[in-house]
């Protein structure tokens, strides 16, 4: 295992943790966006659990590999979702925020592939 991965995953895992976090609190900058988009109330806890599921894998994987492997399809799957979310709801200045978070999971990932 690289410094570079265990780096680049932990950071990864903290920044999908935050976001995790922060639609837990109902922080307006991300609840906002989630009606705008049409998605249902009854989704955002879910959401965020599949959040903090994924950021927990990705550390898990430093330890059990198959693990954080696993997290890493996950979140690559929902912060697509997410982008596709946000195209289809046509808010084009958006799109950058859901690859912020995608960006480090996926270098998280080839990184685990290099090791």
């Amino acid at each position: 295992m690289s410094t570079a991965y265990t780096v680049v995953t932990v950071i990864a895992a903290a920044w999908v943790g935050f976001s995790a976090g922060s639609m837990f609190a109902g922080a307006k900058w991300v609840v906002e966006p989630l009606a705008d988009y049409g998605v249902p109330r009854s989704w955002w806890t879910w959401l965020g659990v599949a959040k903090a599921a994924g950021a927990l894998g990705l550390v898990v994987g430093l330890f059990v590999p198959v693990v954080g492997v696993l997290a890493g399809i996950g979140l690559v799957l929902y912060f697509t979702g997410a982008v596709i979310t946000v195209l289809r709801a046509r808010s084009y200045a958006h799109v950058p925020f859901p690859l912020l978070y995608l960006g480090p999971v996926v270098a998280s990932m080839v990184l685990a592939s290099a090791a």
